[in-house]
């Protein structure tokens, strides 16, 4: 049985371009707080994040040339938000990618 870790590596193996993992960082939140919306009041604003984000996984899938995720299995509906929070995250702390050994400080 795979590891919340396998399911990370692979979602981070299908989201491998650039403009996929932007794509995705603005759309998983778009869908989310569409879904909120959605269960308020504003429920036509909430359609329309809705829409736009699933939209926007889509542009990012075709450039990347794959399916999305969670045709492989529902899990990947939570892996989703959980990896674009770890980008956010390690954006925001400055680990881009693969860590990179710090350079000695000079004297």
């Amino acid at each position: 049985m795979p590891t919340f870790d396998d399911y990370m590596a692979q979602y981070d193996h299908e989201h491998s371009t650039v403009w996929n993992r932007v794509l995705h960082g603005a759309g998983i939140p778009i869908i989310l707080a569409g879904i909120i919306l959605l269960l308020l009041t504003w429920w036509r604003i909430g359609l329309a994040m809705f829409v736009a984000g699933w939209g926007m996984l889509s542009v990012g899938h075709r450039i990347e040339g794959n399916k999305p995720a969670f045709f492989q299995g529902p899990i990947y509906f939570l892996v989703g938000p959980i990896w674009v929070a770890k980008e956010i995250k390690d954006h925001l702390l400055g680990r881009h990618g693969v860590a990179k050994p710090r350079e000695p400080a000079s004297r």
